[in-house]
Order: C-alpha cells, then sequence, then structure tokens
C-alpha cells in the first residue's frame, strides 16, 4: 500500500508537534522542577479519579462483578477519594509522593548496596581485587542514604534529568519529523 505525500506530510507534522510538546515539557521540568513534580502527581491524581469512578460504574451499572466484589468496591472507592484529595491538596500530595517512592528507593539502594559489600567480603577469594565492589557497594549505600533523607530533593533532580531526557527526545523527534517531510517531497 502506498501512502500519499499529503499523508506524509500530516505524519511529519504530528510528529513535529509530539516533538514540540516534549520539548516544551522537558524545559519546563528543567526550569521549574517542583511545578513540574505537582503537576506529574496532579495527572497522576485524574488518573485515579478516573479510574476510580469507571471502576465504581462498571460494578453498578456495568456488571463487572467479580468473585471479590466488596474488595473491588473499597479499592475503587479507595482510588476515587485519593484522586480527589491529591486535588484538594496537590503541594502535600508532591510532598507524600515523593517522600514514598524516595524512601522506597532509598531501602532498595541500600539493600543492594549491602548486599554487594556482603557477598564480596565472604566470597573474596573469587576476586581478583575486591575493593571495586565494595566500592560500587558503598556508592548505592550512600545513594540509599540520599534518597532517605533528602526525597524531595532526589525528586527534584530526577524531574531536572527526565526533562533533560525529554528534550533530547524532543530533538530526535524533530529529526524524524525532517526525514518524514522530506520524503514527502520525494
Amino acid at each position: 500500500m502506498t501512502v500519499s505525500s499529503q499523508t506524509k506530510r500530516r505524519f511529519a507534522a504530528a510528529t513535529a508537534l509530539r516533538g514540540l510538546l516534549m520539548l516544551l515539557a522537558g524545559l519546563y521540568a528543567i526550569i521549574f522542577p517542583g511545578d513540574a513534580l505537582t503537576v506529574l502527581v496532579l495527572f497522576g491524581g485524574i488518573l485515579l479519579i478516573v479510574d476510580g469512578a469507571l471502576g465504581l460504574w462498571s460494578l453498578t451499572f456495568g456488571g463487572g462483578k467479580s468473585g471479590n466484589y466488596w474488595f473491588d468496591i473499597i479499592a475503587n472507592a479507595a482510588s476515587l477519594i485519593l484522586g480527589l484529595l491529591f486535588f484538594i491538596q496537590p503541594f502535600i500530595a508532591t510532598i507524600f509522593t515523593a517522600t514514598f517512592f524516595g524512601t522506597i528507593v532509598g531501602l532498595a539502594a541500600l539493600f543492594v548496596g549491602v548486599m554487594q559489600i556482603v557477598v564480596v567480603v565472604r566470597e573474596r577469594e573469587s576476586y581478583a581485587r575486591i575493593w571495586p565492589v565494595v566500592l560500587s557497594g558503598v556508592s548505592y549505600v550512600l545513594l540509599g542514604l540520599v534518597f532517605l533523607f533528602f526525597p524531595v530533593l532526589t525528586a527534584a533532580v530526577g524531574m531536572v534529568i527526565g526533562g533533560i531526557l525529554l528534550v533530547f527526545f524532543a530533538i530526535g523527534l524533530f529529526g524524524w519529523a525532517w526525514r518524514l517531510y522530506q520524503a514527502s517531497k520525494a
């Protein structure tokens, strides 16, 4: 099936629009990481509200009954309530979310670091040099402590890194859109 040049131009324009949206979102995340984190949490709140409302509607009117009917009611109601709480107080929801995920990442990094150190010390005869692995384990432990003690700061830094990645992705989309546009002229 051949694609017309007009359709190729529309693909190019849609790709360029995606790139522009990615570029704007990336720059926003780089310049205003705290606000970008709040916006991300608000989008999560929207997702929770829609999920909870549709789940309750499905259980009530859609015939979506399962063997765990009351569990489904409670889970969907909790999703709806949590989403509404995110909208009532987005700043506190952002701090709570950043703290929660920062704590999980911090604990995971601590666990990985301690396990690396324990394993390499136990099996040091198998290694020519244990210092690189010990240094890696200590790095994980330090990273875990940073995430545990500064979760909001690490979330803001993560938003900046995510923004930088979005900018690079946008540049790639602009290049792809240009190639699509050039192919439409041929």
